[in-house]
């Protein structure tokens, strides 16, 4: 592996890192580094599963509706990380909703432009279906 390379990886782990780091602190998270038109694809059968085509899309159709079915804030546990080009991969853990993710985050110009996650879409299905949103106080 070139230097250049080797120093592109270990800049964008130290990203990825940064992100889960503000994540976990309520500060900010991974989903600041997306570019506007990031790819977000959800991989298996849940209600969620399939491409997103921009940042907005996957904050308003997913992230959104996810969180508002939180009772507490959910912080991941990160397990690894692994760089390889232009790839970083993490594996973490989630609570209070728990599930164990793995996300595949291409990135580009030190911002995430497409993702594919992997996690236990039974579980996330349940999760889902069985817990309503809480309505904003707008409603």
């Amino acid at each position: 592996m070139t230097r250049d390379a080797n120093s592109i990886e270990s800049r964008n782990k130290q990203i990825i890192r940064s992100g889960f780091d503000k994540w976990v602190a309520g500060t900010g998270g991974l989903f600041d580094i997306l570019t506007d038109d990031a790819k977000w694809t959800i991989v298996g059968n849940s209600p969620m599963s399939r491409t997103y085509n921009s940042k907005k899309e996957f904050i308003d159709e997913v992230i959104t509706p996810f969180g508002a079915r939180m009772s507490k804030r959910f912080v991941p546990t990160v397990r690894a990380l692994y760089a390889d080009g232009d790839m970083v991969i993490a594996f973490f853990d989630g609570k209070p909703y728990q599930n164990t993710y793995t996300w595949y985050m291409r990135m580009k110009d030190e911002k995430i432009i497409d993702v594919v996650a992997f996690f236990d879409t039974i579980e996330f299905t349940d999760f889902w279906t069985r817990v309503a949103p809480a309505r904003s106080a707008a409603q």
